[in-house]
């Protein structure tokens, strides 16, 4: 894969096309339905933002946590999501994870191919979930943001008590509940999680994926060489 490089994904790659309470009033519009499939839609949404890492060449590893309280978390060894302050005035972290249409995937100088919702999926995700935190890794420090049923609960600041689940030096860890309120059901399958990673384990050559589950004391690994000719 290609050498990870920082210089080209920077505040100047976010742009913004405008708040999430339409979310949250109309939640089946954006992951299709509020039962159990849109709720793993959610994880799905975070997880092909790291593959997006990857198919970028700056990411070889995600791990993919579901946690004893029903929350997640998803981290990947990526360029992390740009933390600088943003031409609107807020931070590049902020303006992803809580405005429609604002992230990288719209500049093709920073991501020839992407999947998921292209800059809608992590602020969708932020704004049906109870709480989220993310850290992200960039320039030697750890940066991290935390929402509250998708709005910030203070700025972006820099801290030394990380919660990610490995000790990397670049990439982008979020950790997320989602809102019991939005949803017939929050109870994870961890069936319907594995074939999800699987499947783009298969897709993605030489990818790692690390997948395991607090409530049963189960862990996984996969990871393809060849990707399909495997």
């Amino acid at each position: 894969m290609a050498t990870k490089t920082a210089s080209n994904y920077t505040a100047d790659s976010i742009q913004v096309l405008e708040g999430l309470e339409p979310v949250r009033k109309r939640p089946g519009m954006y992951i299709g339905s509020t039962d159990s499939k849109g709720l793993h839609h959610l994880i799905t949404e975070i997880i092909d933002n790291s593959i997006d890492e990857a198919l970028a060449g700056s990411a070889t590893h995600i791990w993919v946590t579901i946690y004893a309280d029903g929350s997640v978390g998803v981290q990947d060894d990526g360029r992390g999501i740009p933390v600088e302050k943003h031409k609107s005035g807020v931070s590049a972290l902020e303006l992803t994870m809580t405005k429609l249409h604002a992230g990288g995937k719209f500049d093709e100088k920073v991501y020839k191919v992407s999947g998921g919702l292209h800059g809608v999926g992590a602020s969708v995700v932020n704004a049906l979930s109870d709480w989220m935190r993310v850290e992200v890794r960039r320039d030697g420090k750890i940066y991290f943001q935390e929402y509250k049923r998708g709005a910030p609960k203070a700025t972006v600041a820099t801290t030394k008590k990380s919660i990610a689940l490995a000790d990397i030096t670049s990439g982008t860890f979020t950790k997320f509940k989602p809102d019991a309120s939005m949803f017939t059901t929050v109870d994870w399958d961890l069936k319907a999680v594995e074939n999800s990673v699987r499947n783009r384990a298969y897709l993605i050559a030489g990818l790692h994926f690390y997948l395991n589950d607090d409530r049963a004391g189960i862990a996984k690994q996969f990871y393809f060489e060849g990707g399909i000719k495997s």
